[in-house]
Protein backbone atom coordinates (compact mmCIF):
# COMPACT_ATOMS: atom_id res chain seq x y z
CA UNK A 1 0.00 0.00 0.00
CA UNK A 2 1.39 3.33 -1.03
CA UNK A 3 2.50 6.31 1.94
CA UNK A 4 3.17 9.33 0.91
CA UNK A 5 5.35 11.19 2.64
CA UNK A 6 7.83 14.46 2.10
CA UNK A 7 11.65 15.01 3.51
CA UNK A 8 11.03 16.23 6.53
CA UNK A 9 13.39 14.80 9.69
CA UNK A 10 12.72 13.35 11.82
CA UNK A 11 9.65 12.54 10.57
CA UNK A 12 10.33 11.22 7.49
CA UNK A 13 13.94 11.21 5.76
CA UNK A 14 16.26 8.94 3.95
CA UNK A 15 18.84 6.56 6.33
CA UNK A 16 22.65 6.67 5.38
CA UNK A 17 21.73 3.18 3.17
CA UNK A 18 19.19 5.17 1.43
CA UNK A 19 15.78 3.46 2.86
CA UNK A 20 13.25 5.65 4.25
CA UNK A 21 12.54 6.24 7.72
CA UNK A 22 11.26 8.70 9.95
CA UNK A 23 8.68 8.34 13.19
CA UNK A 24 5.71 8.98 10.47
CA UNK A 25 7.18 6.63 8.65
CA UNK A 26 7.41 3.69 10.99
CA UNK A 27 4.98 4.54 12.79
CA UNK A 28 2.03 3.98 9.08
CA UNK A 29 4.67 0.91 8.76
CA UNK A 30 3.63 -0.39 11.33
CA UNK A 31 -0.27 0.29 10.81
CA UNK A 32 -0.20 -1.19 7.98
CA UNK A 33 1.72 -4.34 8.63
CA UNK A 34 -0.59 -5.11 11.45
CA UNK A 35 -3.48 -4.56 8.82
CA UNK A 36 -1.88 -7.10 6.36
CA UNK A 37 -0.98 -4.62 4.06
CA UNK A 38 2.96 -4.52 2.20
CA UNK A 39 4.27 -0.72 2.84
CA UNK A 40 5.32 1.17 0.22
CA UNK A 41 6.62 4.65 0.69
CA UNK A 42 6.33 7.52 -2.03
CA UNK A 43 8.08 10.86 -2.00
CA UNK A 44 6.40 13.70 -2.39
CA UNK A 45 6.32 17.51 -2.06
CA UNK A 46 3.74 19.10 0.46
CA UNK A 47 1.39 20.17 -2.65
CA UNK A 48 0.69 17.05 -3.68
CA UNK A 49 -0.11 15.01 -0.82
CA UNK A 50 -3.91 15.43 -0.57
CA UNK A 51 -4.53 15.68 -4.24
CA UNK A 52 -2.62 12.27 -4.51
CA UNK A 53 -5.11 10.86 -2.00
CA UNK A 54 -8.07 12.12 -4.04
CA UNK A 55 -6.84 10.22 -7.47
CA UNK A 56 -5.26 7.33 -6.01
CA UNK A 57 -2.03 8.16 -6.21
CA UNK A 58 -1.36 6.84 -2.68
CA UNK A 59 -3.48 5.61 0.00
CA UNK A 60 -2.37 7.27 3.14
CA UNK A 61 0.08 10.12 4.25
CA UNK A 62 2.54 11.24 6.40
CA UNK A 63 1.32 13.46 9.38
CA UNK A 64 -0.79 16.86 8.69
CA UNK A 65 -2.57 19.04 10.89
CA UNK A 66 -6.17 17.99 10.51
CA UNK A 67 -7.58 21.70 9.53
CA UNK A 68 -11.28 23.39 9.17
CA UNK A 69 -9.95 23.25 5.46
CA UNK A 70 -7.86 20.21 4.91
CA UNK A 71 -10.86 18.50 6.23
CA UNK A 72 -12.95 18.74 3.15
CA UNK A 73 -10.49 17.34 1.11
CA UNK A 74 -10.09 14.42 2.98
CA UNK A 75 -10.36 11.82 6.28
CA UNK A 76 -8.01 12.21 8.84
CA UNK A 77 -6.82 9.50 11.86
CA UNK A 78 -6.50 9.94 14.96
CA UNK A 79 -3.94 12.61 16.61
CA UNK A 80 -0.46 10.50 15.78
CA UNK A 81 1.41 13.98 17.48
CA UNK A 82 1.34 16.77 18.94
CA UNK A 83 4.20 19.21 18.42
CA UNK A 84 4.79 23.51 18.49
CA UNK A 85 5.86 25.80 15.67
CA UNK A 86 9.43 26.70 15.73
CA UNK A 87 11.43 29.27 13.91
CA UNK A 88 14.65 28.47 12.28
CA UNK A 89 17.42 31.51 12.31
CA UNK A 90 21.07 32.20 12.22
CA UNK A 91 22.58 31.41 15.41
CA UNK A 92 22.93 34.12 18.48
CA UNK A 93 19.14 35.05 17.19
CA UNK A 94 20.28 38.33 15.78
CA UNK A 95 17.08 39.85 15.15
CA UNK A 96 15.98 38.65 18.97
CA UNK A 97 13.19 36.50 17.64
CA UNK A 98 10.48 34.81 20.34
CA UNK A 99 7.92 33.92 18.69
CA UNK A 100 5.52 35.08 15.66
CA UNK A 101 4.86 38.11 17.74
CA UNK A 102 7.76 39.40 16.98
CA UNK A 103 8.96 38.01 14.16
CA UNK A 104 6.08 40.46 12.88
CA UNK A 105 7.56 43.62 14.51
CA UNK A 106 11.33 43.13 12.30
CA UNK A 107 12.54 43.45 9.25
CA UNK A 108 12.88 39.37 8.56
CA UNK A 109 12.49 37.65 5.63
CA UNK A 110 10.39 34.89 6.29
CA UNK A 111 10.04 31.72 4.52
CA UNK A 112 7.59 29.30 4.15
CA UNK A 113 5.81 26.12 2.23
CA UNK A 114 3.17 26.84 0.42
CA UNK A 115 -0.21 26.83 2.30
CA UNK A 116 1.05 24.76 5.64
CA UNK A 117 -0.49 26.29 8.70
CA UNK A 118 2.81 28.01 9.90
CA UNK A 119 2.36 30.09 6.43
CA UNK A 120 -1.17 31.15 7.60
CA UNK A 121 0.06 31.65 11.27
CA UNK A 122 2.55 33.83 10.26
CA UNK A 123 0.17 35.92 8.15
CA UNK A 124 -2.11 36.17 10.68
CA UNK A 125 0.54 37.45 13.36
CA UNK A 126 1.08 39.90 11.12
CA UNK A 127 3.90 39.23 8.71
CA UNK A 128 3.69 41.65 6.00
CA UNK A 129 3.17 39.18 2.93
CA UNK A 130 6.01 41.34 1.37
CA UNK A 131 8.39 39.89 3.40
CA UNK A 132 7.30 36.21 3.36
CA UNK A 133 9.31 33.72 0.77
CA UNK A 134 7.22 30.64 -0.19
CA UNK A 135 8.77 27.69 -0.90
CA UNK A 136 7.77 24.13 -2.29
CA UNK A 137 10.17 21.88 0.18
CA UNK A 138 11.85 21.94 3.52
CA UNK A 139 15.22 21.81 2.30
CA UNK A 140 14.78 24.65 0.30
CA UNK A 141 13.61 26.95 2.92
CA UNK A 142 15.82 25.79 5.56
CA UNK A 143 18.82 26.54 3.08
CA UNK A 144 17.22 29.64 1.99
CA UNK A 145 17.64 30.46 6.15
CA UNK A 146 21.60 29.23 5.71
CA UNK A 147 22.32 30.96 2.66
CA UNK A 148 21.09 34.33 4.13
CA UNK A 149 18.13 34.43 1.44
CA UNK A 150 16.05 34.19 4.35
CA UNK A 151 16.48 35.32 7.76
CA UNK A 152 13.82 32.75 9.75
CA UNK A 153 11.81 29.69 8.73
CA UNK A 154 8.57 28.74 10.36
CA UNK A 155 7.70 25.41 10.73
CA UNK A 156 7.29 22.78 13.27
CA UNK A 157 10.09 22.82 16.16
CA UNK A 158 10.50 19.27 15.86
CA UNK A 159 11.19 19.49 12.16
CA UNK A 160 13.84 21.69 12.70
CA UNK A 161 15.35 19.96 15.41
CA UNK A 162 15.59 16.84 13.41
CA UNK A 163 16.99 18.93 10.53
CA UNK A 164 19.87 20.39 12.60
CA UNK A 165 20.54 17.27 14.02
CA UNK A 166 21.26 15.84 10.93
CA UNK A 167 23.55 19.03 9.26
CA UNK A 168 25.32 19.74 12.39
CA UNK A 169 28.10 21.87 10.63
CA UNK A 170 24.97 24.27 10.01
CA UNK A 171 25.60 27.42 11.99
CA UNK A 172 21.77 27.87 12.97
CA UNK A 173 19.20 27.69 16.01
CA UNK A 174 15.85 27.08 16.27
CA UNK A 175 13.83 29.14 18.71
CA UNK A 176 10.42 27.02 19.81
CA UNK A 177 6.97 29.50 19.88
CA UNK A 178 5.96 30.17 23.30
CA UNK A 179 2.34 28.34 24.19
CA UNK A 180 1.18 31.37 25.31
CA UNK A 181 1.42 32.51 22.15
CA UNK A 182 0.11 29.20 19.80
CA UNK A 183 -0.32 25.94 21.63
CA UNK A 184 0.75 22.91 20.22
CA UNK A 185 -1.42 21.43 17.49
CA UNK A 186 -1.85 17.83 16.59
CA UNK A 187 -1.38 16.16 13.39
CA UNK A 188 -2.47 13.10 11.89
CA UNK A 189 -2.55 10.94 8.78
CA UNK A 190 -4.64 11.57 6.24
CA UNK A 191 -6.97 9.56 3.60
CA UNK A 192 -9.01 9.84 0.81
CA UNK A 193 -12.72 10.49 1.42
CA UNK A 194 -13.89 7.73 -0.33
CA UNK A 195 -11.47 5.27 2.18
CA UNK A 196 -13.56 5.28 5.24
CA UNK A 197 -12.60 1.72 6.01
CA UNK A 198 -8.88 1.72 5.67
CA UNK A 199 -9.17 5.16 8.13
CA UNK A 200 -11.23 3.03 10.61
CA UNK A 201 -9.03 0.11 10.67
CA UNK A 202 -6.05 2.50 10.75
CA UNK A 203 -7.70 4.56 13.93
CA UNK A 204 -8.37 1.11 15.98
CA UNK A 205 -4.63 -0.05 15.20
CA UNK A 206 -3.41 3.52 16.43
CA UNK A 207 -5.38 3.58 19.45
CA UNK A 208 -4.00 0.71 21.09
CA UNK A 209 -0.75 1.65 20.16
CA UNK A 210 0.47 5.10 20.59
CA UNK A 211 1.26 5.84 24.36
CA UNK A 212 2.17 2.08 24.98
CA UNK A 213 5.62 1.49 25.87
CA UNK A 214 6.56 0.02 22.27
CA UNK A 215 5.22 2.77 20.81
CA UNK A 216 7.18 5.11 23.40
CA UNK A 217 10.98 3.64 22.47
CA UNK A 218 10.01 3.58 18.52
CA UNK A 219 9.33 7.45 18.99
CA UNK A 220 12.57 8.31 21.65
CA UNK A 221 14.80 7.32 18.45
CA UNK A 222 13.31 9.74 16.75
CA UNK A 223 13.83 12.15 19.41
CA UNK A 224 10.16 12.68 21.04
CA UNK A 225 10.41 12.62 24.57
CA UNK A 226 7.64 10.90 26.79
CA UNK A 227 6.12 14.81 27.74
CA UNK A 228 5.61 15.30 23.42
CA UNK A 229 3.64 12.14 23.18
CA UNK A 230 1.54 12.29 26.64
CA UNK A 231 0.49 15.91 24.83
CA UNK A 232 -1.57 13.61 22.65
CA UNK A 233 -3.44 13.26 25.78
CA UNK A 234 -4.31 16.59 27.07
Amino acid sequence: MKFAYLIEPPFNYHAPDSAVTGSDVELARHVLGELGHEFEPVEAEFAELLPGLATDRWRMTTGLFATEERQKLALFSRPIWALPDGILLANGNPLDISGYTSLATTSARVAVIRDQVQHRSAVQFGVSPDRILIFETYQEAAQAVNAGVADAYVSVARAHLGYLAQNPHLKLDVVTVPPSEKPPAKGSFGFALHDTALCQAADEILLAFIGSPRHRAMMETFGFTNADIDLLFE
